[in-house]
């Protein structure tokens, strides 16, 4: 609804993941079908943004947490009374007037969130209808050992559960106006996953492998699944959209 407030986190920004060897991990997502973003010069490390038109992944070469889901809120600093009152513990609050504002925490299992006072890409001239070779962008997952205890945090921070889902694994999925969200447990993976979904997702898979993209042997995903490894250790999980 225009005019309605932003959640408390903003917009989602970008998926940010560490990458020691930037220009492996720019060509990898570039074969599946991703478009690189002209990045801004907030960042002083070596910065690249890779989207499918829904999804934006952040290269980061430096040193620290990864991954870390990213929003922007404009007057960031102003708001951390409000996350405060949420029960959220900052772990990073950079603020002033000659900074880049950000500020940044850990849900209850550990998994970092960064809010930053502006964008640091600019846009793509990309629809969403245009998806990559892995299809549909549908959500990015996160390990947790409790279901109901993520779902109180993430809830307080504008997301909404949906219900928890069987097939093709056990995960609770939450929605967002931008990002959908979900948790898993963590004998499925122990890393948060970047999920894919589509209903032809076997002929998406078949060429994946002629183009080398999938490893032969490549296992350790739920049943009726694919996990395909980015360079810089991202899981990417292939489903069949009516799985």
């Amino acid at each position: 609804m225009t005019g309605a407030p932003l959640p408390l986190l903003g917009s989602f920004h970008e998926f940010s993941v560490t990458a020691e060897d930037v220009r492996a991990a720019v060509e990898f997502y570039e074969r599946l079908g991703f478009t690189q973003a002209t990045t801004t010069d907030a960042f002083g490390h070596l910065y690249g943004v890779l989207t499918d038109g829904r999804l934006y992944i952040g290269l980061h070469q430096r040193q620290g947490q990864s991954p870390i889901l990213t929003f922007v809120r404009p007057g960031v600093a102003r708001c951390i009374p409000a996350f405060e009152a949420a029960g959220v513990r900052l772990t990073r609050r950079e603020t002033g007037e000659d900074v880049f504002n950000e500020i940044g925490f850990d849900d209850p299992f550990g998994h970092a969130v960064a809010v930053l006072e502006a964008r640091t890409y600019s846009p793509v001239g990309r629809g969403t209808a245009e998806t990559s070779l892995c299809g549909e962008f549908a959500e990015v997952s996160l390990p947790v050992a409790d279901f109901a205890a993520a779902q109180a945090f993430w809830e307080q921070l504008g997301f909404v559960a949906v219900g928890e889902v069987d097939a093709p694994y056990p995960h609770l999925p939450l929605i967002s106006d931008r990002l959908n969200i979900s948790f898993h447990r963590l004998r499925v993976c122990e890393r948060p996953m970047l999920v894919f979904r589509d209903p032809e997702m076997h002929a998406r898979i078949a060429r994946l492998r002629e183009l080398d993209l999938v490893s032969p042997g490549a296992s350790g995903a739920p049943p009726g699944t694919v996990l395909l490894e980015s360079p810089e250790g991202t899981p990417i999980l292939l489903v069949t959209a009516d799985a």
